[in-house]
């Protein structure tokens, strides 16, 4: 099952990503733009057209699914009305994008019935394509090689490596890697590859306290994680789903190689009691919650 969306996602991944190092390759010119959560981030005509290539190929092959993009308005009746919702960010990582770090990605998810079901996140830079579909494991392609992804078996907090933000570090986060006792960090870019980093057992844990990431940050990664393995909550360990109306991840991100996951939950509450962080309540179809 899936087995065609996935394919055709991979496709389409490729393709934008073959026009996003096109424009990566000349002089990047970043405006900026109001996203949901009231906040200026950059956006580049890369991210609009790598959007019109998946939007418009995954609505032609799947005309009767909803399609989310990150860089088009989102009809909310309509996408709800759907049991099936295509989820796209066409470059996670705009940051890295302009910067020139080599740290972006396109994702894209496939949620049915708010639960991510298949996804692919693809790092254009690197050519490394990580992929899943629910019950048939979780895969990377590098250089034209595929192989079985895993994640680590790691039962320590002391010895995990946690993956952290490159571009948004905080003092909160400090604090939570002096709580767990964590020795050993690696900051990447967007939010997919820290995921797919956990998925290929290079990293262990991924806290991220910001409530400013999107469903589209956490879709694709989501179903490779588990698939590989793993697990990905709130940092209150509540589950993310996607047919909601309110597209922002309120709640932070919390994904690991789920041996300690609920023991991390559990750790995390008295230091989001200390950072005054109180769960919020996402909106969910006809008004439920």
């Amino acid at each position: 099952m899936y087995e065609a969306e996935l394919s055709a996602a991979e496709q389409m991944a490729r393709k934008a990503g073959d026009v996003i190092l096109e424009y990566y390759a000349k002089e990047i010119v970043a405006e900026e733009k109001l996203g949901i959560d009231n906040f200026y981030e950059p956006v580049t005509e890369a991210d609009r057209t790598a959007s019109r290539i998946i939007v418009d190929g995954l609505t032609e092959i799947y005309p009767d699914d909803a399609v989310l993009s990150e860089e088009e308005r989102d009809d909310a009746a309509n996408r709800l009305s759907k049991q099936r919702a295509w989820i796209i960010d066409p470059i996670d990582g705009t940051a890295g994008f302009v910067q020139k770090d080599g740290d972006f990605a396109v994702q894209i998810g496939l949620a049915n019935s708010g639960k991510a079901v298949a996804g692919v996140v693809y790092l254009p830079f690197h050519d490394v394509l990580y992929s899943a579909v629910a019950g048939q494991r979780a895969f990377v392609t590098r250089k034209n090689r595929t192989e079985q992804i895993r994640v680590s078996e790691n039962r320590d907090f002391t010895s995990m490596k946690l993956a952290v933000t490159r571009h948004h570090w905080s003092k909160r986060m400090n604090r939570v890697i002096k709580d767990f006792g964590f020795e050993e960090t690696c900051r990447r870019g967007p939010v997919g590859l820290k995921i797919g980093l956990l998925a290929d057992g290079s990293c262990d844990i991924y806290i991220h306290l910001s409530p400013r990431t999107k469903i589209w940050d956490t879709c694709a990664p989501q179903i490779i994680l588990e698939e590989a393995g793993g697990k990905l909550t709130d940092i209150f360990g509540s589950a993310i789903r996607y047919d909601v109306t309110d597209l922002q991840n309120h709640n932070g991100i919390l994904a690991s190689n789920g041996v300690l996951h609920d023991e991390a939950v559990k750790k995390m509450r008295p230091l989001l009691t200390e950072f005054g962080r109180q769960r919020v309540k996402t909106q969910r179809l006809a008004g439920g919650l």
